[in-house]
């Protein structure tokens, strides 16, 4: 019978800081154009779809970019 193989993380380690202040900064950007899209756009004007998809792409962005910011520091979730 053999032992069994531990289970590792798809990503490297070492990438851990690097992905998580790549994922961190285009999750900032894809919201700050998000806030200036609902600032200089009028009521009628706006689109629900897109404001749904540009919610949606800032939020995983945010979402695994602070996982990787809490795997990077040793925090592991």
């Amino acid at each position: 019978m053999k032992a069994p193989k531990p289970i590792a993380s798809p990503v490297p380690e070492a990438w851990y800081p690097t992905l998580s202040v790549i994922m961190l900064a285009i999750g900032l950007v894809v919201t700050a154009s998000f806030f200036i899209y609902e600032a200089t756009s009028s009521r009628r004007n706006r689109s629900l779809a897109k404001e749904l998809t540009t919610g949606a792409v800032a939020s995983v962005f945010l979402g695994f970019g602070s996982l990787f910011l809490l795997l990077s520091s040793g925090v592991y979730v």
